[in-house]
């Protein structure tokens, strides 16, 4: 929901960082891989209490996320570019939820487990959804430089990182957040399903 708004905001400093960076010799994939780096030891600082330290890297991890793919739009996008940008960030989205769960697994499982069951769903409505659209030869007018038909929702990409951020700084409410999001996460999933229907029948 706050996706197209936030990269409208961030878009100008982040492709000037991106110039640098392509102009260095990093590549695109190489700066998704170390944000997916990063995000994991992220999930690690979580998982032994270090919350703030979580957050700080979390937000670097996702900085990365952001330069990947303006460093792709600067250079030559790739398949595979698109392809290890989308996994990795489904296994971040993922190994935060279960940090929190390490670190207090009597007090937080249950409710990493609801996310976690949350997010499978947004994330297969949508994967299931581009690979039809894919199919139809059909393109996002909202997002027209994504790989694929990048479909929105409720709980995007950054409504997400504020929800972690928000773990992170009130890690006692996190089952609150959790339960919280997961609920959005839903509502999310029965819009995807929706539009796949109307879209697709």
């Amino acid at each position: 929901m706050l996706d197209q708004t936030a990269t409208a905001l961030i878009k100008p400093a982040i492709t000037r960082l991106a110039r640098v960076f392509v102009r260095a010799g990093v590549s695109a994939n190489q700066m998704t891989l170390t944000g997916f780096f990063i995000g994991m030891v992220a999930a690690v600082m979580i998982a032994i209490g270090s919350y703030f330290t979580g957050a700080a890297l979390i937000l670097l991890s996702r900085l990365c996320d952001g330069l990947d793919g303006a460093m792709a739009r600067q250079t030559a996008p790739t398949d595979l570019g698109g392809y290890l940008d989308i996994v990795l960030d489904f296994l971040f989205y993922a190994a935060i939820p279960l940090a929190f769960a390490v670190a207090h697994p009597a007090q937080n499982a249950l409710a990493a487990a609801v996310l976690l069951a949350a997010f499978v769903g947004t994330g297969s409505s949508f994967l299931a959804f581009a690979i039809i659209a894919a199919k139809r030869g059909l393109s996002s007018v909202a997002y027209p430089n994504k790989t694929f038909y990048f479909m929105g929702g409720l709980t995007e990409a950054t409504e997400t990182l504020l929800c972690f951020l928000a773990m992170c700084l009130w890690p006692a409410s996190f089952s609150v957040i959790a339960y919280g999001f997961a609920a959005l996460c839903v509502v999310t999933i029965v819009m995807r399903i929706g539009w796949g229907w109307q879209k697709f029948s």
